[in-house]
């Protein structure tokens, strides 16, 4: 079993940055592949970001250039750097751990308004 607990989540106006975290614990040896995902309102879950075990990264169109994903291994913890936020980036944003099976945080709400 894998846990995952994110942080990071709040308010901020468009054009600003948010840091997302989400610290990973148990089993983590069973892990390939970490990605962010998030959920608006009225829509299905969507990938933002993924990053394999050996750094490969994957971005959703709407967020290259803007968004950043790292992981830090030393901390077991899975990093999103959020820049140039637009309303558009308002929803429920996932932690997600792939590896035999997949696992999910809880969700953490970032919400870009004026």
């Amino acid at each position: 079993q894998v846990q995952l607990v994110e942080s990071g989540g709040g308010w901020v106006q468009p054009g600003g940055s948010l840091r997302l975290s989400c610290a990973a614990s148990g089993s983590i040896f069973s892990i390939n592949v970490m990605a962010w995902y998030r959920q608006a309102p009225g829509k299905q879950r969507e990938l933002v970001a993924s990053i394999t075990n050996n750094r490969r990264t994957n971005y959703a169109d709407s967020v290259k250039g803007r968004f950043t994903i790292s992981r830090d291994n030393a901390k077991n913890a899975l990093n999103l750097q959020m820049n140039s936020l637009k309303p558009d980036d308002t929803a429920v944003y996932y932690c997600n751990a792939a590896g035999t099976t997949s696992w999910w945080g809880q969700g953490t709400q970032v919400t870009v308004s004026s």
